[in-house]
C-alpha cells in the first residue's frame, strides 16, 4: 500500500501558511468554544459553510489526504456561536467550557494544522509510527 504521509504533511504545511495570514481576533473569551471530535468527523464541510468567523479549517487526513479529510476549529478565533454544532450531521462538534476547551481539543485531535504540537500522535486508535 502506498504511504501518503509525505503528501499529507505537505498539504498540512500549506494550510498552516494560509492560516498565518489570517488576522488575530477576539478581545474577550466566549463562555464556550466549539471542539471537534475528529474520530467521528467525515470532512463533509457542513460546519465550514455556516461559521461566521471562518475559524474552521479543512485538515488533510493523516494517511490518505485526499480521501480522509476532517475539520479543526481554531479556538483562538472561535466566538462560541454554536452554529457549527447545530449543523453537524454527525454530532461530532461539542460546545465545551472555555477553560476546558484547549485540553479537550488536544485529546480529540487526530490531525492538527492549526497547532501541530497539539496532535496526540494517534491514528484511528493506533500509535503514530513517525512520532
Amino acid at each position: 500500500m502506498y504511504d501518503y504521509r509525505d503528501i499529507s504533511e505537505k498539504r498540512a504545511e500549506e494550510t498552516r501558511k494560509l492560516l498565518a495570514e489570517k488576522p488575530a481576533r477576539k478581545i474577550k473569551l466566549p463562555k464556550v468554544l466549539a471542539v471537534i471530535n475528529q474520530s467521528g468527523c467525515t470532512g463533509c464541510e457542513a460546519c465550514i459553510q455556516v461559521c461566521p468567523v471562518d475559524c474552521i479549517e479543512l485538515v488533510p487526513g493523516p494517511l490518505f489526504p485526499d480521501m480522509a479529510k476532517m475539520v479543526e476549529v481554531d479556538l483562538d478565533r472561535c466566538i462560541g456561536c454554536k452554529l457549527c454544532a447545530k449543523m453537524c450531521p454527525w454530532d461530532t462538534i461539542d460546545m465545551i467550557d472555555s477553560a476546558k476547551s484547549y485540553d479537550t481539543a488536544n485529546e480529540w485531535t487526530l490531525r492538527s494544522v492549526i497547532k501541530p504540537q497539539a496532535e496526540n500522535n494517534v491514528i484511528w486508535g493506533a500509535e503514530n509510527p513517525d512520532a
